[in-house]
């Protein structure tokens, strides 16, 4: 029993690894701290994203009728709320502006949706729509500090408002100045509190996760199953082998 207690543990320490690993962020990222379980937070990251994002970025591996079986949504509510570039609940989400318009406005495209989840992480994308600040030489008269030189405009503004960024300055021991960021201060007010704020970009957060893998949940409880099923096994066999060798002497 000794060897499979330390098997069992090596595959406990590797899993562990691996979905710390998966997981993104980094030291500067404030934890997004989403639930891809709540259901309410999905549909209301669901309703940001159409509004606020699908004008610019689609989302062309996920389905309105995917969206709508997870998140609970019927088909009228798909239709009269989320649907707004689409006509069946079987499309996918496409976006509205013309690629010509948007390579003219921005200089390239505004990058898909379906996958950010997981290729940056939701650590990343909450941090990334809170990081905006007022910068005169960009020429959208913002940059942000997550993605410096970055295309994208602050469409939240109206929600956050603007804020400026606070750097520190400090000389190093050769007497070069260093600066280096301090954080954010409100430049003007938006629509909401900064709390409410935070609660809006996590919600959207939260769907942006979701729909880089709408089927995360199904997955887990599979695999807790699965793991349930080889540890048990496991444990049979190492059984198994030391009641065949027992007499056997070395």
């Amino acid at each position: 029993m000794g060897k499979s207690m330390q098997v069992l543990f090596a595959l406990t320490a590797t899993f562990a690894c691996v979905s710390a690993f998966a997981s993104g962020g980094g030291a500067d990222f404030e934890k997004s701290e989403i639930d891809p379980g709540n259901i309410n937070s999905l549909q209301r990251g669901a309703r940001n994203f159409m509004n606020y994002c699908s004008g610019c970025h689609s989302a062309k591996y996920v389905r309105f009728n995917t969206i709508g079986k997870y998140l609970e949504l019927s088909d009228k509510q798909l239709i009269d709320n989320l649907m707004f570039n689409a006509e069946r609940t079987f499309e996918t989400i496409n976006v509205s502006m013309r690629s010509g318009d948007a390579r003219k406005w921005f200089g390239t495209l505004p990058p898909d949706m379906s996958l950010m989840g997981r290729s940056k992480g939701a650590d990343y994308i909450f941090n990334f729509l809170k990081g905006f600040y007022i910068d005169p030489d960009s020429p959208t008269g913002v940059d942000n500090h997550f993605l410096p030189g970055t295309s994208m405009p602050h469409v939240l503004w109206e929600l956050q408002g603007y804020q400026n960024a606070i750097y520190a300055s400090h000389e190093d021991a050769e007497g070069n100045v260093i600066r280096e960021f301090a954080g954010m201060e409100p430049a003007t007010a938006g629509l909401m509190s900064a709390d409410e704020y935070d609660e809006f970009v996590r919600d959207t957060t939260n769907f942006l996760a979701y729909i880089a893998e709408p089927i995360r949940s199904e997955r887990r409880k599979l695999g807790v199953w699965v793991m349930m099923y080889l540890i048990f096994f496991l444990i049979i066999a190492s059984m198994l082998k030391n009641q065949i060798w027992k007499d056997v002497k070395k």
